[in-house]
């Protein structure tokens, strides 16, 4: 499948576009949240408006118009559940509260900028749902007005402003960066004739395999409490307010998690059963019905728009939704415009930084300035303004490799030429191509009571930059195993999804696997300079990718199954896709664990129906085993793009 307007950079330089392009509607350079401020309040008229859905709920919307009415503009909209404030057509952005999701440069080149509260988030009417599911189709097929969804208040959203709002010029781009994305994918669904561009931006898909606050059943502890103690509390009516991060009554979110105790503490302790959403969480310990029918996926077909799919490879929330959300939508939209990019980002770091780092890991140039202005900017221009397409098809994916710190571009994703490289767990902590030829094994002991921690450093909250963080802490724990190639001599990249396949037995009826994968910095890097963050890269074990396998979903997220004490048991996980090159120097090291705390919660290793409703006495010490035998041969298999494994 192929886009068209892309990468426009790639193929038409700013000078071509020089003459045929109008001039911006605000002629200064938007370059702080002062100059948003003041390109709203000198070149917008601010509005409000009540919008009505099919049922007849009013959405609250508002709408910022050009003040330039000698030509029209095409309309650029956000759905979100984080509100729209300030409320109040005289009341537009200061300095402190700048809320445009919108880029600077669509700010300045000039659009009906619209944001709307969604169905019972702050301002609006009506009952918000979390993932709300699609409407029955047998009652949209006959036209019954009460079968809403966020693809029928999208549509009815789209219908009324095209009609409504003067000065726009027929076409209408959606987008969103999170629980946005999810909004804007939704938009794309069935979407109004209107809507010609939409850009799901690392979009929340589906929470019980990969996202947000599951991973493959494991509940994602410290983000799914973070949220939902505040995100969760009910709303009776419409509010122009809402409350924000959680007090936590400790210095280190390890031991705040750690003294809580079993999920179940968590009402009694601080949340006084008051988070619908929370006890729904706990409630469907399986992905039963209830989460099934909120799995976005089946319904992103035959996509009419142009879609921009975006995300980061360092998103601890939604680098998963956004490889699923572009494999939905391409693969179910024969001849539809679907494309990806993925740039060296954590959450939403392409529009909130500058792209040159995370954690302690630099790229070496302004990443997300170029996205900005050579992708994201010039897909909208094209789509809803008629900006010269370049001249010939491109691929079809974007795509960030770092290590080499090169964009890249594919005509498919995963590229046609990965082929699948396994390598083996083998003795004395070693790594290889080939399998053992004898048996082997090596055991750890895991203790729910001293878990490992999912980052090294002490923390008031669970710092995203994990994702990048030096594994050294880990690596010297009794309880992880890690396995290591020798040091490279030659360059190998790989680009595509991990797949890891363990042999083990467990003593205990319940386990997790938690894989890593790793690359290790050679022991003469130079620090950085300036090195603000006193990182040590000489040897530094960049964590790379991480995946958890909650061992009772090894075979189905729908049954789950206890372990058999003792018996040589496979788990199969899937780690999300990279697109990274091991340089020469460097090592490739594998990490297997059985906790990741707070990060996920624990496991008691004692199998019981719902873990959230675990005691303290089901919490028990278990052995691991992984095993390494010809019969029995732990192993990962690497999506290898160019070179060779060592």
């Amino acid at each position: 499948m192929r886009s068209f307007a892309m990468l426009l950079p790639l193929f038409v330089s700013c000078a071509s576009l020089a003459g045929t392009t109008p001039p911006a509607l605000v002629p200064f350079e938007i370059k702080t949240d002062e100059d948003v401020a003041r390109a709203l309040r000198e070149h917008y008229t601010k509005h409000e408006f009540r919008i009505p859905m099919r049922d007849g709920v009013r959405l609250f919307t508002n709408v910022y118009t050009p003040k330039d009415t000698s030509r029209t503009w095409p309309i650029l909209m956000v759905r979100t559940p984080y509100s729209v404030q300030p409320y109040g057509v005289e009341n537009y952005p200061a300095k402190s509260n700048v809320r445009v999701p919108a880029s600077k440069l669509a700010l300045r080149a000039g659009y009906i900028l619209v944001y709307q509260d969604v169905r019972g988030r702050l301002m609006s009417e009506g009952e918000f749902v979390d993932i709300r599911p699609r409407a029955d189709a047998a009652k949209r097929a006959r036209g019954d007005k009460t079968a809403i969804d966020e693809v029928t208040d999208a549509y009815d959203t789209v219908d009324w402003l095209v009609k409504n709002v003067p000065g726009n010029n027929g076409k209408v781009g959606v987008w969103g960066i999170s629980y946005p994305g999810f909004y804007a994918a939704q938009a794309a669904v069935d979407a109004h004739p209107a809507i010609k561009a939409v850009s799901p931006q690392a979009p929340v898909t589906e929470w019980f395999i990969g996202d947000d606050f599951h991973h493959n059943g494991a509940l994602c502890l410290a983000d799914a409490f973070a949220f939902y103690s505040t995100f969760g509390r009910a709303r009776p009516k419409p509010v122009k307010k809402t409350t924000w991060e959680f007090d936590y009554d400790a210095g280190d979110v390890y031991d705040f998690f750690l003294k809580m105790g079993p999920v179940s503490n968590a009402n009694k302790l601080y949340l006084e059963d008051k988070i619908a959403f929370w006890n729904e969480l706990l409630r469907h310990p399986t992905r039963d019905s209830w989460w099934q029918a909120r799995d976005p996926r089946p319904h992103y077909k035959n996509i009419r728009p142009a879609v921009l799919v975006v995300g980061g490879w360092f998103d601890a929330e939604d680098l998963w939704g956004t490889l699923q959300t572009y494999g939905s939508m391409d693969s179910q939209s024969p001849g539809g415009h679907v494309s990806l990019v993925i740039g060296p980002w954590a959450h939403g770091g392409w529009a909130r930084s500058d792209g040159e780092s995370v954690g302690n890991i630099g790229f070496g140039a302004k990443t997300s300035v170029r996205y900005r202005e050579d992708v994201e900017i010039k897909f909208f221009e094209h789509h809803l303004k008629g900006a010269p397409a370049p001249p010939s098809a491109i691929p079809e994916a974007y795509m960030f490799e770092t290590g080499s710190n090169e964009w890249r571009s594919y005509d498919a994703w995963p590229p046609k030429s990965v082929r699948p490289a396994p390598l083996y767990l083998r003795e004395n902590g070693t790594l290889s191509t080939g399998k053992p030829a004898g048996p082997g094994e090596d055991r750890y002991v895991s203790d729910p009571r001293r878990p490992v921690p999912s980052q090294g450093t002490a923390s008031q909250r669970l710092d995203h930059d994990y994702m990048t963080e030096d594994q050294r802490f880990a690596t010297r724990r009794p309880d992880v195993l890690s396995y290591s190639t020798p040091v490279l001599t030659d360059e190998f990249t790989l680009a595509g999804p991990i797949e890891a396949s363990l042999w083990v037995t467990t003593t205990g009826t319940d386990a997790d696997f938690v894989v890593k994968i790793i690359d290790v910095w050679p022991e003469d890097t130079a620090d950085p300079d300036p090195n603000p963050r006193r990182a040590r890269m000489g040897g530094y074990q960049q964590l790379l990718r991480g995946e958890v396998m909650r061992g009772r979903f090894r075979n189905s997220h729908e049954k789950p199954e206890p372990f058999e004490p003792g018996k040589p048991t496979l788990v199969r996980l899937t780690l999300s896709d990279v697109n990274h090159s091991f340089r020469a120097g460097h090592r490739l090291m594998i990490q297997v664990q059985s906790s990741w705390f707070p990060l996920i919660d624990r496991n008691p290793q004692t199998f019981v129906r719902n873990i959230a409703d675990a005691k303290d006495s089901d919490f028990v010490a278990a052995t691991h085993t992984i095993l390494r035998a010809p019969t029995h041969a732990s192993s990962v298999t690497l999506p290898l793009l160019r070179g060779r494994l060592p």
